[in-house]
């Protein structure tokens, strides 16, 4: 087999990712040899809020234009919809879905000071902390890992939420100051998941990749992409989802807010991701008409 080229963004995090990947796929193919290749996203460079994909369109185009052989993604980044011709080639097991805060002076989430202020630029996280502590003020702190941390050691915020399972692929999980519970902090789609996307037609780089392949891991997160794909949504619509694989089929958890701070949560078992996103789609828009018709217009920037 030539040489192949993994293509990454080229932040700690992403990098920290596809490095672990590459480990895994040299342990099934000794044989293989791989190159690291980082190509920088519109999201790298700060156009953030237009568009899905801003972080991984570049590294859809090198994939398409053959100059890499694959291509390493947060799940949660990539949009539901494919580019044709490409294909997630595996997903391997997710890592830590949930969302962590850390916080400068210890405090979990009940215990920060009336009125603190969080950093986060997720529209998701912002509506389900206001949830829960409606007196927070919430600041849009940008950057990666490390930018994000430097600013709340700097003292811009008194906390900030992030993934745990990049914290933990960055070697930083010992400053988790807690842990979210799902009950509080539903996570994005795919959060905590990798995404490991080749072209549909290249054979042999399809049979590498199948070896990191967790079958349980794809179910769930095809059910949570699902969600996010039947309420025609991205990043403009806050949308927490969760799904776990049984013997008898999925259970799914979910939730959709608006930008006026109101919330619509549910729960559902159905036998297949497909089936489960679905029922979960149609309990919400029962429980209130109302605030699930305001939700989804924001799709559209119309909410």
């Amino acid at each position: 087999m030539h040489r192949v080229r993994v293509g990454t963004r080229g932040s700690a995090l992403a990098r920290a990712q596809t490095r672990w990947v590459i480990e895994q796929l040299s342990r099934a193919r000794p044989d293989a040899s791989f190159e690291e290749v980082i190509i920088t996203t519109s999201g790298d460079r700060g156009r953030v809020d237009a568009w899905p994909g801003a972080f991984t369109r570049e590294l859809e185009e090198a994939l398409l234009a053959g100059k890499i052989d694959i291509a390493v993604h947060s799940l949660k980044d990539l949009p539901t919809e494919q580019p044709p011709g490409l294909v997630i080639g595996a997903i391997p097991p997710r890592g830590d879905p949930r969302d962590a805060l850390i916080s400068r002076e210890g405090h979990t989430l009940a215990t920060l000071p009336e009125g603190a202020r969080i950093g986060t630029t997720s529209e998701r996280r912002a509506v389900q902390l206001l949830a829960f502590r409606p007196d927070l003020t919430i600041l849009g702190i940008r950057g990666n890992v490390d930018t994000r941390l430097r600013k709340l050691s700097q003292g811009d915020c008194e906390a900030i939420v992030l993934a745990s399972a990049g914290l933990h692929r960055l070697g930083r999980a010992q400053e988790i100051t807690e842990v979210l519970p799902l009950e509080i902090m539903l996570p994005a789609p795919g959060q905590g998941a990798l995404a490991v996307e080749v072209r549909a037609d290249d054979k042999p780089i399809l049979d590498l990749v199948s070896a990191l392949d967790h079958l349980p891991t794809r179910k769930a997160v095809q059910a949570e992409r699902e969600f996010l794909r039947v309420l025609g949504g991205g990043c403009r619509i806050p949308v927490g989802a969760y799904a776990t694989v049984e013997e008898d089929g999925i259970s799914l958890s979910g939730m959709v807010g608006t930008r006026a701070g109101r919330i619509l949560r549910g729960s559902v078992r159905a036998a297949s991701p497909e089936e489960a996103a679905w029922l979960l789609r149609e309990q919400l828009s029962a429980e209130s008409p109302e605030i699930f018709t305001e939700a989804v217009l924001q799709r559209d920037g119309r909410g």
